[in-house]
């Protein structure tokens, strides 16, 4: 089925499939695919499996898990992008599924396999073109060297006088998990302000991934609940089919949640957190974006810069996907651009108060009267 919904698309061709993951193996040295759709579950070698012995012998051939909404499945699938999984995509709820669901399976599976061949957006039509070429038997799909959009140019924003930090809000999407794996043991046990996370991801999912990051952290990370009391230290994590906002009630700012609709065709979105933590906090709140596909986010840059906040993004050398990075950079709201191995570091650096300066001890360093 996914064979013949991805050959609908006249940019990909599907140059083979495999029962599992031993007989895909083989077949890799021989059709040279530009990317590979992997289930979870096979028989003789499995997804993990395949994961980990391609990720042996090829480090960047893109690979997209084809997993289900169960919390096995999340947990497989997060496992997966672990061992080296580029990306992945939910099947339908149901084993037929409605046209509907199949529908939006086809289009988010092609939106990824063309983000990560390096199809470079295009304002006008969504895509560039690409030329196919025959490698052996087979077409493939030719990703050349990343082109900057004509007219388009990388900016830094203009440096407001920055305020103390009291929030931080992340959003990020393809690649994310590792990214925050990497991102959040920068900050210690001794962080002073609360972090709120947009990861996009389905139900289930954010649960385990809240899980496992909290394990690697100095402070805890939580799937928000509606009402939690924010404090600071530590890490509300959006859950999977929710937006997650803030809004101060009296003295306290309070975690909510809700199901309004999709923004940028997500729910949860970075937008609605982005505009809530602007409002809120003010000129004392942080953005950060990190790697992720869309421009999800970048409404929500413009209404923290509108309030004096800051914003910081990754850069697309250590990006997955330069797409949710690239749009705020490009629009000049981006106070700076920073490597991953650099952010944690340099969020912590503007969440600092500064320190008042030594007062002189029995009247003796100060100046001449």
């Amino acid at each position: 089925m996914l064979s013949e919904m991805l050959s609908r698309d006249p940019a990909i061709e599907s140059v083979s499939t495999a029962s599992n993951g031993k007989i895909a193996l083989a077949r890799i040295s021989q059709v040279h695919p530009d990317a590979i759709v992997l289930d979870v579950e096979m028989p003789e070698m499995d997804g993990l499996q395949t994961v980990a012995e391609i990720r042996r012998f090829n480090k960047t051939l893109p690979v997209i898990m084809f997993s289900t909404v169960t919390a096995r499945g999340a947990s497989a699938t997060l496992d997966a992008i672990a061992l080296g999984a580029n990306d992945y995509v939910t099947k339908p709820s149901t084993r037929s599924g409605t046209l509907g669901q199949l529908g939006l399976v086809y289009q988010e599976l092609v939106d990824k396999i063309k983000a990560h061949c390096h199809f470079d957006a295009n304002p006008v039509d969504g895509y560039a073109s690409r030329t196919n070429h025959s490698v052996g038997s087979a077409a493939s799909i030719i990703a050349p060297p990343p082109i900057t959009l004509p007219g388009v140019h990388l900016s830094i924003a203009k440096p407001v006088v920055s305020a103390p930090i009291d929030a931080i809000a992340i959003g990020v999407s393809t690649g994310g998990p590792n990214a925050l794996a990497a991102l959040l043991p920068s900050f210690l046990s001794d962080l002073a302000v609360p972090v709120f996370i947009v990861q996009h991801m389905p139900r289930l999912f954010t649960k385990l991934l809240a899980e496992r990051l909290s394990s690697k952290m100095q402070i805890p990370v939580d799937e928000a609940r509606s009402g939690d009391v924010v404090t600071a230290g530590r890490v509300w994590l959006a859950p999977g089919d929710y937006h997650m906002i803030v809004k101060r009630v009296g003295a306290r700012v309070i975690v909510q949640t809700n199901q309004d609709s999709p923004e940028n065709s997500c729910r949860p979105a970075v937008d609605p957190l982005f505009r809530s933590v602007a409002e809120t906090y003010g000129s004392r709140a942080l953005g950060v974006i990190m790697t992720g596909m869309g421009q999800d986010g970048l409404r929500g840059c413009e209404a923290i810069r509108a309030r004096g906040g800051q914003v910081l993004v990754q850069d697309e050398a250590s990006s997955v996907v330069w797409g949710m990075p690239g749009f705020v950079a490009r629009a000049g709201l981006a106070d700076k651009i920073v490597p991953l191995s650099e952010l944690g570091a340099e969020i912590v650096r503007r969440t600092r108060k500064p320190e008042a300066p030594a007062r002189p001890k029995n009247g003796s360093g100060g100046g001449k009267l």
